[in-house]
């Protein structure tokens, strides 16, 4: 039985894509799993593929500080070479995150071909900078090759969970009738600043007859305590929720951020999106992913700014207005995203 590694850790646009890759394959593969401590792993990777926890962190902060991180990256990539052999490992898949680096210096030392996973349109810096020593790098937005000319690339797409491609019915909790259903969410890490342009405009939208589940993430203290927020039949407020799938597929509009997973439901659900960049996002790469989504016509970048201008809102409105929401849905019928999965298990048999 062939022997297959997933690093992946940290956020859930590292973790999701490889989650849907793991479930995909056939149970003629045995899985290991590699990610860090106290990370959204440690909730997320469900229990039949053993997860192994190993210390790892950025290189960040001043001079000292990030020669004893590289010390610990060297030690931490000793570690899971040394790993790899005693876990018998044939293929290693990556998909981004602390544990990335490790994996690769520790492949590199080992032999064991490894490919890594990029699903933003700017690649990021352990893509960059270890994608070279990668047998091959896996590419979410195509344009992503040009960042990357020492490595052998392919576009595949990024893999999604299987309940994106299934229909789902409306879940029960949230509202129902005829206005437009509008769903916002600012990703596994929350968003207050885009939260903050969101609540400013709630009044006005459930008075047009919209509803509205807002999605906050733990990280807003002002929605902290949910117990505090003012109830109307048409607005919903949580943290989060398991079922986005559902949630978008139904959808009227989508206002978001725009991180690659993100990125990828939007588009794999044709949600007419409003797409809200986080501005202090790693060399912008929100602002290029949203720029991919916007070339098809699905989406609309708004600049995070003062919740109290009127930009969001005048954006909705124009929108309502002149009936182009069905028109962005449509602009997507074109996209192929189907089965990034099968791409990505054709380029693991090839290397190993």
């Amino acid at each position: 039985m062939p022997r297959l590694l997933i690093a992946a850790s940290g956020t859930g646009g590292h973790i999701y894509p490889a989650l849907s890759f793991a479930d995909s394959l056939s149970n003629s593969w045995e899985i290991e799993w590699l990610g860090v401590p106290n990370r959204l792993e440690v909730e997320l990777v469900p229990k039949k593929y053993n997860l192994i926890k190993l210390k790892v962190g950025g290189l960040q902060g001043n001079i000292l500080k990030k020669i004893f991180d590289f010390c610990k990256l060297l030690i931490a990539s000793i570690q899971v070479s040394i790993l790899l052999r005693q876990k018998n490992i044939n293929v290693i898949f990556t998909t981004g995150g602390y544990i990335s680096a490790p994996s690769i210096l520790g492949a590199k030392i080992t032999g064991i071909p490894i490919l890594l996973h990029e699903s933003n349109a700017i690649p990021g810096k352990v893509t960059r900078l270890l994608g070279r020593f990668c047998d091959h790098v896996a590419l979410g937005i195509p344009s992503s090759s040009e960042f990357l000319p020492a490595c052998r690339t392919t576009f595949t797409g990024t893999p999604v969970r299987s309940e994106f491609f299934l229909e789902q019915s409306l879940p029960s909790w949230v509202p129902s009738g005829e206005g437009l259903l509008i769903v916002v969410m600012g990703g596994s890490q929350g968003a207050i600043k885009m939260n903050e342009m969101v609540r400013n405009i709630l009044p006005w939208l459930l008075e047009k007859g919209c509803r509205v589940v807002h999605l906050t993430g733990e990280n807003d203290c002002f929605y902290r305590n949910l117990s505090k927020v003012k109830s109307h039949s048409n607005l919903v407020v949580r943290h989060f929720s398991n079922e986005i799938p559902a949630l978008l597929q139904n959808a009227d509009l989508a206002i978001s951020r725009a991180g690659a997973g993100a990125i990828c439901e939007l588009m794999v659900t044709k949600t007419p999106s409003i797409l809200i960049p986080f501005p202090k996002s790693t060399d912008q790469h929100q602002d290029f992913n949203a720029a991919y989504m916007a070339s098809f016509g699905g989406a609309i970048i708004v600049n995070q700014h003062d919740p109290k201008k009127n930009i969001l809102k005048n954006i909705i409105s124009n929108l309502i207005d002149s009936n182009s929401l069905s028109q962005m849905k449509s602009n997507m019928n074109n996209l192929d995203l189907l089965y990034p999965e099968n791409k990505i298990f054709e380029i693991i048999k090839s290397i190993s």
